[in-house]
């Protein structure tokens, strides 16, 4: 416990000393100076080469077991992750942009270990710098004892600006429609032949609020704009101050759980309605973990139970909402999934009072969705078909309020 305590003290000492260098570009890693390496019972060794020295930090988070190195904003261009971790004893490395001005490193580990000695050596004539940890293992009861995000004035990663929240409309004019890029910064989503699911996503998300925009009789807000990371539960606050009518996440997944192809349609369900959207569900999730986010202390069951109460008024509009969207892409020619309506426990649609559905354009696994969603035209005709879903959702919704109404 002592060797933790020191550790994570001497991280502020030397965040601090980083601090008092003055430079203005911004940093970037250097791939062939970068090494994650086993030295046997010497432990783990973390090199990171940098263009010039920046403030940093360290802290370890548990369930499953991870560490975060936060970094004043990096440029990770030319990192490969397979070519960086080079030892079995941490299973997996996440690294992008985490919030505005700010660059995260996280590394899963495969057992608990913690941080034995750190520096950051900076060239004072060149400006490059090495930052160096070295890890060794600790007992299950002292890493857990140690792990937890830190808060220190001046290092608190700065909170996203977030607006006063806008009234839904939910009559007759402009349907306000969230548009979720899904993943973002340090959590890539799916990756298959040199793509990532963070880019392919943000690209086909612009693409299609033009053409809401254009079509008329909508507003367009999006989670994301650029290539931030943004957790599932702010995903559905931006929502929720935005005054959204309805949430679409969009996605294109790699799934292995057999062979898929298609684009289809999810909405939330306690029962996944097949064990491959059940798995899908669950990477979706994974990915605020392995993006350090820390969710001890998340659950509310009593504030569940009554979310579970509001989401049984709007799922029958999720669930119309769903079918629609599926009858547009199917209209422009697809090509929809076998299975294009589907069900699962996804995070990221449990907005209580939003008609929210998660899109699939395909899979990153099937060559021929590849090659369609890297198509502009065929994205063209896939927007098309989820502006003409949302039209007609919309119309039928409006006859049934008033129906209702009366």
């Amino acid at each position: 416990m002592s060797r933790i305590i020191y550790a994570i003290a001497l991280f502020w000492a030397l965040s601090t000393a980083a601090v008092a260098h003055d430079f203005s570009a911004l940093a970037r890693v250097l791939p062939d100076d970068s090494r994650i390496v086993d030295e046997g019972r010497a432990g783990v060794r973390v090199d990171l080469g940098l263009s010039q020295g920046v403030p940093y930090r360290v802290f370890t988070l548990q369930d499953p077991y991870r560490m975060v190195l936060d970094f004043q904003e990096v440029d990770w261009t030319g990192l490969d992750r397979e070519a960086l971790l080079q030892t079995d004893r941490i299973s997996g490395v996440q690294f992008g942009a985490y919030v505005p001005g700010w660059s995260r490193m996280v590394l899963e580990l495969g057992a608990p270990l913690a941080v034995d000695r750190a520096e950051m050596k900076i060239d004072e004539t060149a400006g490059g710098a090495q930052l160096s940890l070295l890890l060794q293992g600790i007992d299950f009861d002292s890493f857990a004892a140690g792990a937890g995000a830190p808060r220190q004035q001046g290092w608190d990663l700065p909170e996203p600006s977030v607006t006063a929240t806008q009234p839904r409309r939910g009559g007759a004019g402009a349907l306000r429609v969230m548009l979720d890029p899904g993943h973002g910064g340090i959590d890539p989503g799916a990756e298959a032949d040199g793509l990532d699911e963070k880019t392919l996503m943000l690209t086909f998300a612009r693409e299609l609020r033009e053409h809401l925009l254009r079509t008329g009789g909508f507003e367009v807000v999006m989670t994301r704009v650029d290539d931030q990371f943004v957790s599932l539960e702010r995903r559905i606050a931006l929502a929720h101050r935005a005054g959204a009518d309805v949430f679409i996440s969009l996605h294109a997944d790699i799934l292995s759980e057999g062979r898929a192809h298609g684009a289809a349609v999810y909405t939330l369900s306690d029962e996944a309605s097949d064990v491959a959207s059940d798995k899908l569900a669950e990477r979706h999730d994974r990915g605020d973990l392995i993006s350090g986010i820390d969710l001890s202390g998340a659950d509310d069951q009593v504030a569940e139970i009554l979310l579970d109460i509001a989401r049984q008024e709007t799922k029958p509009q999720a669930d119309a909402l769903a079918r629609a969207l599926a009858d547009g892409m199917t209209q422009q020619g697809g090509p929809m999934n076998s299975r294009p309506i589907r069900t699962a426990s996804f995070s990221v649609l449990k907005a209580a009072d939003i008609p929210s559905v998660l899109v699939e354009l395909g899979f990153l696994s099937s060559p021929r969705d590849v090659q369609n969603i890297r198509n502009p035209e065929w994205r063209v005709g896939m927007a098309q078909g989820l502006v003409d879903g949302l039209q007609k959702w919309r119309h039928d919704d409006l006859i049934k309020r008033s129906l209702i109404g009366q």
